[in-house]
Order: C-alpha cells, then sequence, then structure tokens
C-alpha cells in the first residue's frame, strides 16, 4: 500500500488525478499539499495547508512513495513573468528537490507542449528550464508529461482561451499522424496516463500530448 502526494488537487488535472487514485487501490494515503482545502471527507485524504512558495516548511511531512505536480498557471492568468516563474518553475523544483532529500523515487511533473530551455518565448523556455532542473536531480522515476491545450470547464471565465478552444474543436477533427500530438486533451486523460506510470515501468521520460493519449488507454 502506497503513499500518494499531490500538489495542485484544487485544478482540473489535480481533481481528476485524485479522484483516481481515492478508487486506486494501491494507495492507502495521498497527501494533499495546498493554499486551500477541498472539503472532501475521506480516511485516505492528508491535507497541508500553507504557502506553495514555501514547501520546504513541509519537508518533514513530504514522505511519500510517488509525487504527482499539477502546479502550472498561464500567461493570460499570471501575466507577471517573476509570478509566472516562480510557479512553473520553482514549485515543481522545490518538489523534486524534497524527493531527493526524503528518498521518494517517483516524481511525474506536468510541463506542457513546446517546453525547450533554449526557446526564445519565455513560458516554453520557462517550463524547458524546470524540466531540466528537474531531471538533474536524477530521480530514478522521473517523468515529465508535456500535453497540449487542456480541456475541461474552469471555474474562472478565460474568454480568449474559450474561444481558442472552440477553434480547436473544429482542428481536432483533422488533427492525426504527427499532428495527433497537438490535439486538445482532457484533464482525466492527463491523469489516467500519471496514474499508469505511477503502478508501471515505462523507459521514456519526456512524454508528449499523443503519448499520454495512448498511456491513458492502457489504465
Amino acid at each position: 500500500m502506497k503513499t500518494a502526494i499531490i500538489l495542485g488537487a484544487t485544478g482540473l488535472t489535480g481533481g481528476k488525478l485524485l479522484e483516481l487514485l481515492l478508487h486506486d487501490p494501491n494507495y492507502a494515503k495521498i497527501k494533499l499539499f495546498s493554499r486551500s482545502s477541498l472539503g472532501i471527507a475521506n480516511p485516505k485524504i492528508e491535507e497541508y495547508l500553507g504557502d506553495m512558495f514555501t514547501l520546504n516548511d513541509f519537508k518533514e511531512k513530504f514522505t511519500g512513495d510517488k509525487v504527482f505536480c499539477c502546479i502550472g498557471t498561464t500567461k493570460a492568468k499570471t501575466p507577471d513573468k517573476d509570478l509566472y516563474r516562480k510557479i512553473d518553475f520553482g514549485i515543481p523544483v522545490k518538489a523534486a528537490e524534497l524527493c531527493k532529500e526524503n528518498r521518494i523515487d517517483t516524481i511525474i511533473v506536468i510541463s506542457a507542449l513546446g517546453a525547450n530551455s533554449q526557446s526564445n518565448i519565455f513560458y516554453t523556455r520557462t517550463k524547458g528550464e524546470m524540466e531540466d532542473a528537474v531531471l538533474k536531480l536524477q530521480i530514478p522515476k522521473t517523468y515529465l508529461l508535456q500535453p497540449s491545450l487542456i480541456g475541461g470547464k474552469r471555474e474562472e471565465r478565460r474568454i480568449g482561451e474559450w474561444i481558442f478552444k472552440q477553434m480547436m474543436k473544429v482542428a481536432n477533427l483533422v488533427m492525426a499522424g504527427p499532428l495527433k500530438k497537438y490535439k486538445t486533451i482532457h484533464p482525466k486523460t492527463i491523469a489516467k496516463a500519471m496514474v499508469w506510470l505511477a503502478n508501471n515501468e515505462y523507459d521514456r521520460v519526456r512524454i508528449p500530448s499523443d503519448v499520454i493519449q495512448d498511456l491513458a488507454e492502457r489504465h
């Protein structure tokens, strides 16, 4: 019986992941680290609330077998680049450092399609730098998921993103072969792939969106 750690369970994908792990007999305990409580009463769940920017404060509680990092923001939601980097680079890297210190051998992080530390675009470069920093820690089972546009309904309204998603619904119909990885992907699909990776052996580290969809089908 394993203990899972989730960062970002209050988000779309993190919420779907929590649902799956609550019904997975491999996990006896699920530790949630976040700023606010989900308000779910379940004997499997332990919640630790606080500032994710000072994740090191939770070091003694950050123990388990599998870490799932679903933390992330967007340019629209977080236009301030310094804050964006603190979220999308700082939190996943600190989580990986705690994995290393507490001898947790598995970390699964949601990154983004196109992540590249050499990119001229700040957002894809930040994701790429995060990936490089996590990999540098050499945690035995490290998986970096690179989804395309994530679908699903959000609590906050993002008009530009909503319009783009409507356009993608049409584009998805013709995307095949090499274009498959650009299809919109559902949060539950990502969550299923994360659980499958945690429970199985896999030889790839960076996992693009089309492969995420294939792995989800194995769950």
